[in-house]
């Protein structure tokens, strides 16, 4: 089973996730969020042994500019939450990233829109607006291609995680639901999550 948790600020959060050996790190780059991360603290990534921790770049359609100053060499992955076609998820592969592709699930036939990316190294399946999570319907979680490749957002808490594994679910992608005020992960929260995949594994 893999975890990735989006949203985390740069200084506070990083070396409790490397050391819980989450294996995706998700930072924000969308001005609306409260989430967003300021430019100037990107430098401080450098900081971290990652170890077996991948860095994330949350992004809404970004610019070759935005990408080339801000995120080569420093992230591993780029997540891509906008318009973005195939073509693009190649380009931003050529600079060396791997991509991580976003698609927003309304109905059952919105599904197979990931087939449109077969290009992208991992598939996110996330329910409808960015920073307003809706939890994830059952009867499309049954629906959902299975494998390492495919990853699932939508209010995943410690307290749902156990049903959504039954449903064939494991790769799980949490924000929100790791939070006690908005903006700022909950670190006894990220430690819970963890310990009940470290149970379900077992």
């Amino acid at each position: 089973m893999k975890i990735k948790i989006c949203g985390l600020n740069p200084a506070r959060d990083v070396q409790l996730c490397i050391n819980l050996k989450i294996n995706y790190l998700g930072f924000v780059f969308y001005e609306k969020s409260p989430r967003n991360v300021n430019l100037r603290d990107i430098k401080v990534l450098s900081r971290y042994q990652r170890k077996s921790s991948a860095f994330v770049a949350v992004t809404v359609d970004p610019s070759d500019e935005f990408i080339k100053k801000n995120l080569i060499g420093n992230f591993d992955y780029i997540q891509l939450h906008g318009s973005e076609k195939n073509e693009r998820v190649d380009e931003i592969k050529d600079m060396g990233f791997k991509v991580i592709k976003a698609i927003k699930i309304k109905e059952a036939q919105d599904i197979d829109k990931h087939k449109e990316f077969d290009n992208a190294d991992i598939i996110l399946f996330d329910t409808p607006g960015m920073e307003n999570s809706l939890e994830f319907p059952k009867n499309l979680i049954r629906k959902l291609p299975s494998g390492e490749k495919y990853a699932l957002a939508g209010s995943i808490s410690e307290n749902n995680v156990t049903n959504i594994y039954k449903l064939g679910v494991n790769f799980f992608d949490l924000s929100s639901s790791l939070e006690s005020q908005l903006g700022y992960k909950d670190h006894l929260k990220i430690k819970n999550f963890v310990n009940k995949i470290n149970e379900l594994k077992n």
